[in-house]
């Protein structure tokens, strides 16, 4: 939010007409239709992204937590002690 914050007061009175004004030079005016899409789907799937991940931490928080089932022990075999020669 502080970053749309930024931009917004970016392009706010002259400076954002000096920015305008570069891109068109830098980039012409054909093309930054073409750059303002591809913006727009890339924020766009990043917001995508990011819900997916906000859903699955809230999903992970309301599940109930079971711990796992204990492991079965194994009997250590004892070798057979060998009676004492006389």
């Amino acid at each position: 939010m502080l970053l749309l914050g930024f931009i917004n007061n970016l392009f706010e009175g002259p400076s954002g007409l000096i920015i305008l004004l570069l891109a068109i030079l830098l980039f012409g005016a054909k093309r930054i239709p073409e750059l303002a899409r591809s913006l727009g789907s890339a924020m766009n799937e990043f917001n995508k992204a990011k819900n997916e991940v906000q859903q699955q931490i809230t999903q992970a928080a309301q599940s109930p937590v079971t711990p796992p089932p204990p492991e079965p022990t194994v009997a250590a075999a004892v070798p057979p002690q060998d009676s004492p020669k006389a």
